[in-house]
C-alpha cells in the first residue's frame, strides 16, 4: 500500500503523453456501480466506463433522472449495457434495499465508484437523524460498500473508489469525534471538508484492513478539482455564479467541465498501476484543473488510530460491519438483506 503525506507528490508530467482513459484495458466482463451517477461528473464517470464496454448500474435516488441520464449514455455509446437501481444514500434502509437488489443481481461488482455527495447550505438531517454531509457522503458510502463487500471481494481485481476533496486538507477538517454529527454548530464550508476528511480516513482504513484480510481488492481515492457540476446549486449567488458553465471561457483557468473532472476518479479506478491508498486529482495549479496525477493526502486522514476510531463509530451508527475478520455482517438484531 503506498501512501502519500501532506508533501507534494505529484508527478512532473513535462515531457510525459497526460494519462488518458482511452489507453485503458478494455472493460468488457466487467460491473461498475457509481453512486449519484445521473448528473455531473458521475454522469461522466458512468460514461466512460461505458465506452470501455463495463456493465454500468447508476445507483440514484431520483429515478426519473436515472433513467434519463441511462438514456443519454446509451445514446452517446451505442450498445452501453446500463443499468439503474434506486439508491438514496441519506435513508439506511434504502441503502440496504439497493445492495440486496444488487446482490441478487451481480455475482461479483468489479468497480464500486462512491461518488455521490452533498453540500448543504444549512443544517439538516438524513432520514435516520445523522448531519446531512457526514451522514450522506461518509456513513451513506460506508453502509453501501459494506453491505456490498462480498460480491466486491468476490471480484478478482476489484477496486474501491473514494471521490474525495482537495478541502480534507484544510487546518480544520479534523474529526471531532465528540461532535461528527456538528451539534455544536453548523458552517457549509467546515461541515462539508469534514464530511471529506471521514471519506478519506475511511478509504485509508479501509485499504488496511483489505491489506490484512489478504484481498486482492483495494481502496484508493481521487478528488475532481473545481468543477462546474450542481453540487453548488445550494450555494450563494457568487458561488453559483463563479462556477456557471456559461462562464466557462473566463475561468478555465481554475474550473473544468464535468467530463475532465472524471478524469482523476477514472485514473483510480482504471490505471493499472495504480495501489492500494493512492490518491489522485488534477496537476494544474492548486489542483484544481489538468491530467490527474497522484497527489498528497493529509497526514490527518493516515493516522491509524483516527482510522479505527471512525470506523468503530460508523459501525455503531449505520449497524454495519465489516473488514473486521474478513467478513461482512450484521448486528444480530439487524434484518437480513440477502
Amino acid at each position: 500500500m503506498r501512501l502519500f503525506s501532506n508533501v507534494k507528490a505529484k508527478i512532473d508530467m513535462t515531457g510525459q503523453t497526460p494519462w488518458s482513459v482511452a489507453t485503458t484495458a478494455d472493460q468488457s466482463g466487467r460491473v461498475a456501480l457509481v453512486t449519484g451517477a445521473n448528473t455531473g461528473i458521475g454522469l461522466e464517470i458512468a460514461r466512460a466506463l461505458a465506452a470501455r464496454h463495463a456493465t454500468v448500474v447508476l445507483a440514484c435516488r431520483n429515478t426519473d433522472s436515472a433513467r434519463r441520464a441511462a438514456l443519454d449514455i446509451t445514446t452517446s455509446v451505442p450498445g452501453a449495457d446500463v443499468r439503474t437501481v434506486p439508491l438514496n444514500l441519506a435513508d439506511l434502509n434504502s441503502i440496504a434495499a439497493a445492495a440486496a437488489s444488487l446482490c441478487d443481481t451481480f455475482p461479483v461488482i468489479d468497480l464500486l465508484i462512491n461518488n455521490a455527495g452533498v453540500m448543504a447550505s444549512e443544517p439538516s438531517r438524513t432520514v435516520d437523524g445523522f448531519e446531512s454531509d457526514f451522514g450522506t457522503n461518509f456513513l451513506g458510502h460506508f453502509a453501501l460498500t459494506g453491505r456490498l463487500i462480498d460480491v466486491i471481494n468476490a471480484a478478482p481485481a476489484a477496486r474501491i473508489v473514494t471521490v474525495s476533496s482537495i478541502t480534507h486538507r484544510r487546518r480544520t477538517a479534523t474529526l471531532d469525534f465528540d461532535d461528527l454529527h456538528s451539534h455544536n454548530g453548523f458552517d457549509t464550508a467546515l461541515t462539508y471538508s469534514r464530511s471529506k476528511m471521514a471519506g478519506m480516513t475511511f478509504m485509508i482504513e479501509m485499504q488496511r484492513r483489505l491489506s490484512v484480510a489478504g484481498h486482492s481488492t483495494i481502496s484508493l481515492a481521487a478528488h475532481p478539482g473545481g468543477v462546474r457540476t450542481n453540487i453548488l446549486h445550494n450555494q450563494n449567488p457568487l458561488v453559483r455564479m463563479v462556477y456557471n458553465p456559461r462562464l466557462a471561457r473566463l475561468t478555465s483557468w481554475f474550473t473544468q467541465s464535468p467530463a475532465d473532472g472524471a478524469r482523476p476518479v477514472l485514473r483510480a479506478a482504471l490505471d493499472p498501476d495504480a495501489e492500494g491508498g493512492d490518491f489522485f486529482g488534477p496537476s494544474g495549479r492548486g489542483e484544481l484543473v489538468g491530467p490527474p496525477v497522484p497527489v498528497a493526502i493529509s497526514r490527518r486522514a493516515q493516522d491509524p488510530d483516527s482510522g479505527r476510531r471512525l470506523w468503530d463509530a460508523a459501525e455503531e451508527m449505520t449497524k454495519v460491519r465489516f473488514l473486521n475478520d474478513g467478513t461482512h455482517h450484521l448486528d444480530a438484531d439487524e434484518p437480513r438483506t440477502r
